[in-house]
């Protein structure tokens, strides 16, 4: 029995995963959006029965049981730890939370529920592109990874009405909503983690005709920064929001025996020996490819479409609507994961902040609220 699924969010992107979740035979139960209004509007055009602006509304149905989460990221941990809390399932947007200290939130309620799903959407690990390249990786085709170089250019994350996409303090930007991505592919990869970081993050364009009254835009559109691995190997990623009307993604892997590179989502070795192209048919396809073509990038949407599917074969085997199989999303990222690439996103904005290389450093625990009162106390405890 596949579960039921409520959704948080009435973004753009939710027109490919309700039809697509439809079609692998799951049902879409109900619908969180920020407003009445916006609510109401995207679920009788996705034609789904139960719409509302409240949260728990959704979290306390009992036809739900697999949350999708793919609002603004500072509701992200309080949905996911609720969600979490009450039983049901979790698959939550990139990134978690805006900060270490909401990452770290799931990652103990996910700790505390092991028997449910939690996964972070970071899709590309499901591109067959990146799939084939970790595999040719772990066997050591190419040797010794000692260089990964990483390019993707495409145009503004954001359209014409001013929203969380606009503004770096709610999670918006290509650093987090492009770099997460890219961070965690890297990782899962080489099965490396950085060290230490050093990045720009800027933002170029701060206005734009759409724009009115005294609102700017604090997202950046642009950001490179270099990390040192664990292994001592170095790698290099440049985004860039100033592309319009396309998407160009290249990730460049060198090793001591050879070199491969994903290009959109086909895979090459050593230049011209090509070992994967990118001509599977989307499903259902023209409707989808059409919805999502100024939506999402297509290794984007391939991945997330894969990802769903793998979710689908965990929940297929089982009778209970909320027992699973592991294997088939035993590769998705995990809160724990989600968590070190907050980590790094954070340590890439202290050293755009202060021009220098910055220690990546992954919180064990979450911090104290109020350090100065709880200093306080514990000196007054010491002086009885």
């Amino acid at each position: 029995m596949l579960p039921g699924i409520g959704v948080f969010g009435t973004g753009k992107v939710i027109e490919i995963i309700v039809p697509f979740l439809r079609d692998k035979g799951f049902k879409v139960e109900a619908l969180w959006g920020r407003t009445i209004n916006e609510a109401e509007e995207a679920a009788k055009r996705l034609q789904i029965p139960y719409w509302t602006n409240k949260i728990d509304n959704v979290l306390l149905r009992k036809d739900v049981d697999l949350i999708f989460i793919v609002c603004s990221p500072n509701l992200h941990a309080q949905i996911a730890v609720k969600a979490l809390g009450i039983g049901k399932h979790v698959l939550c947007d990139k990134p978690a939370g805006l900060c270490q200290s909401e990452a770290i939130k799931m990652v103990h309620a996910a700790q505390y529920y092991p028997s449910l799903i939690s996964v972070v959407n970071h899709s590309l690990r499901f591109l067959p592109a990146f799939v084939q390249m970790k595999k040719q990786i772990s066997e050591n085709r190419i040797g010794n990874v000692f260089l990964c170089d990483v390019k993707v250019q495409m145009g503004r994350l954001y359209g014409d009405n001013y929203n969380w996409l606009c503004d770096k303090t709610m999670g918006g930007g290509v650093l987090t909503l492009v770099g997460s991505h890219v961070i965690d592919l890297v990782t899962y990869l080489t099965e490396q983690k950085a060290i230490r970081v050093h990045g720009i993050v800027k933002t170029f364009n701060k206005d734009f005709k759409c724009m009115t009254g005294v609102r700017q835009v604090t997202s950046p559109d642009f950001c490179t920064f270099q990390m040192e691995m664990t292994d001592r190997s170095l790698v290099t990623v440049t985004l860039n929001n100033h592309l319009s009307g396309t998407y160009i993604q290249e990730v460049l892997m060198c090793g001591t025996e050879g070199n491969l590179v994903v290009k959109g989502g086909d895979l090459y070795k050593d230049k011209d020996e090509v070992l994967y192209l990118d001509v599977e048919d989307m499903q259902k396809s023209d409707t989808i490819n059409v919805v999502s073509a100024d939506i999402m990038p297509r290794p984007c949407m391939k991945g997330l479409l894969k990802m769903i599917s793998a979710l689908r074969e965990a929940f297929l085997p089982v009778e209970d609507k909320r027992g699973w199989v592991k294997e088939p999303v035993s590769s998705a990222a995990t809160f724990e994961d989600s968590l070190y690439v907050q980590a790094v996103i954070d340590a890439i904005r202290a050293s755009s902040s202060n021009k220098e290389w910055i220690k990546v450093e992954v919180i064990t625990e979450e911090p104290d609220p109020n350090p100065l009162l709880s200093a306080a106390v514990r000196k007054s405890g010491m002086s009885m």
